[in-house]
């Protein structure tokens, strides 16, 4: 939706998909306000490449934007946008960028080349089985050497991502059904085998540095820091916090300042040296002592992306919209601005409004939405598919998002306050399984979690 808005604001017409299961969703009102009739596709499948391609073929399109998952950062899906017969612009990096980055273990290989600081662990893919136990018995090793009592690694798949494809290991003899666990799930979904090892680091906070950078990887800039530590036991996003501490308003154990600004300037080194020509993601952990590793690059736009723009200010003018900059300069829009344009302002907190259970691990919750409202402020932005004129049926062949707010205040404070009011003024009432009763959501959940904000 944030997508169609972007594409009016600067003028280009769209065309917009959806699937059987989605067709009644918001999204599909929206593209037809802003478009018409004409520009609503439906298809049967999100990923099925050559539907795509015919949809956007027959539509006469001249561009694709990815979205946020999907094809976002497959690198195969952008180079065959760019070179079948009929071209067209991919709104994304370009495909070999997202080749070289989309590697968790490559991309560690990059860093490790520029100083920049990443996780103990292998920095290649590694598929022999008794290789990969040499490692983690090293890794077991080293942390009984640092007085960890409870050592732990993380076995992921190197082609994966969002969290999926990971698993933690306590010892050796559960390190090998989980090695082939993953390199079998490796295979699978990526259709690559590789595994990477990795210390597993306890307590730490999940940072991210937003970058923009011109076509031809000529400019680079950063939109700030976010903090995005408060996540689901499956390693999902809930709450993420814009910048990504508060050192003027809260105490740390470290230079809290001086992290953010190397994690920026090391991000900014990254692209630089490969040549990053759009919007993208570098993912950091910050242990409790205040030591940055790169975790890795996400070569496309993030939902998250608003709570990084709400704070941030281009000549002092209020106003940055991420998405906007991202379809301009994938179009071969110059980028107009210098780093020391950019200023932030204020402190910016995104909740994701979801349909599931959290105090049953997360657990979704199928059934229908029959009331949702919220009191509008002018510090506030929420984005929902949910249609506000008639009962929305939660297609569970997705996750239940349900809504995406960004809170905007002067302070982490006042930011903290205005999303109590926010989550205290949402009606939001369905039913599962024809009950009432049943149908759970994590708007309490939110609430619990915006009191330490930022806290370590």
């Amino acid at each position: 939706m944030r997508i169609m808005k972007a594409c009016a604001q600067l003028g280009h017409d769209f065309i917009c998909l959806c699937t059987d299961v989605d067709r009644e969703c918001g999204h599909v009102d929206m593209a037809r306000e802003l478009g018409g009739d004409s520009c609503v596709y439906t298809i049967s499948n999100y990923l099925d490449a050559n539907e795509i391609f015919s949809v956007a073929d027959h539509a006469q399109a001249t561009a694709i934007h990815p979205g946020y998952g999907f094809f976002a950062e497959d690198f195969r899906f952008a180079r065959r946008t760019m070179s079948r017969d009929r071209s067209m612009i991919f709104i994304g990096p370009s495909w070999w960028v997202i080749r070289e980055l989309g590697d968790k273990i490559n991309t560690k290989r990059i860093a490790r080349s520029l100083g920049v600081p990443t996780i103990p662990g292998s920095d290649r893919p590694v598929y022999n089985e008794l290789e990969a136990e040499n490692i983690a018995r090293n890794l077991f090793d080293f942390q009984a050497a640092q007085g960890i009592r409870d050592g732990m690694v993380l076995v992921k798949a190197s082609a994966g991502g969002g969290g999926m494809g990971i698993e933690e290991v306590q010892d050796l003899d559960q390190f090998r059904s989980v090695f082939r666990r993953i390199r079998n799930y490796a295979k699978r979904n990526f259709n690559d085998e590789g595994v990477l090892i990795e210390q597993r680091i306890f307590d730490f906070n999940h940072l991210e540095v937003q970058v923009v950078s011109e076509r031809g990887g000529r400019k680079h800039v950063h939109f700030g820091t976010r903090n995005c530590s408060v996540q689901s036991t499956g390693k999902q996003k809930r709450i993420e916090v814009a910048p990504g501490f508060a050192p003027g308003d809260l105490p740390y154990a470290f230079d809290a300042a001086k992290v953010l600004e190397d994690i920026t300037h090391h991000s900014l080194t990254m692209a630089r040296e490969v040549g990053y020509d759009n919007v993208g993601t570098w993912e950091w952990i910050v242990t409790p002592k205040g030591e940055p590793f790169l975790m890795e690059v996400n070569t496309r736009i993030q939902v998250e992306n608003g709570v990084s723009a709400v704070i941030s200010r281009v000549g002092g003018e209020f106003g940055v919209n991420i998405i906007k900059e991202q379809v301009r300069l994938g179009l071969g829009g110059e980028l107009s601005y210098d780093q020391e344009d950019i200023s932030f302002d204020g402190v910016g907190i995104e909740y994701r409004i979801i349909a599931e259970n959290p105090d049953d691990r997360f657990s979704p919750c199928s059934g229908a939405i029959t009331r949702f409202g919220w009191q509008e402020e002018d510090w506030l932005e929420l984005s929902t598919q949910i249609p506000r004129n008639r009962v929305y049926e939660i297609p569970m062949e997705y996750d239940p998002n349900l809504a995406l707010a960004i809170v905007w205040g002067e302070s982490l404070e006042q930011a903290k306050e205005r999303g109590i009011r926010f989550l205290d003024s949402v009606v939001l009432e369905g039913e599962s399984g024809g009950s009432a009763a049943e149908f759970r959501t994590n708007i309490a959940y939110l609430r619990d979690r915006t009191a330490n904000l930022l806290e370590f």
